[in-house]
């Protein structure tokens, strides 16, 4: 197994790019390995790193289909529907909770819910 080029922080050459930078640029991964990658070393830690994408092989990011967008949308509304109440909180429910604040806090629930 060949290891990878290693490149200081904010050295990498022309033509490669992070996951991040192919998403702003339009593109992904597309099923390549990681072709090189970027270290910024730290003073107590290890070194912070980053991989980098050829983006010569990358391929454009699949558009999305009103299927798609129907399940983003169902997705996010089971994210924003207490399970204890069954309402639309209003807000994405943290999992932390695991209920809307009104249930999980119900003696600081306004009158009237």
């Amino acid at each position: 197994m060949a290891t990878l080029p290693v490149y200081r922080w904010r050295l990498a050459p022309d033509g490669y790019a992070t996951y991040r930078q192919l998403r702003a640029l339009g593109l992904r991964p597309g099923g390549q390995d990681v072709a090189a990658q970027v270290e910024r070393p730290r003073r107590r830690r290890g070194p912070l790193v980053a991989y980098l994408y050829r983006i010569d092989r990358a391929k454009p990011v699949r558009p999305m289909t009103p299927a798609r967008w129907t399940a983003l949308a169902k997705a996010n509304t089971a994210r924003r529907t207490c399970p204890a109440c069954r309402r639309d909180a209003g807000y994405v429910i943290p999992p932390s909770l695991g209920t809307c604040t009104a249930c999980a806090f119900p003696d600081y629930a306004p009158e009237g819910s």
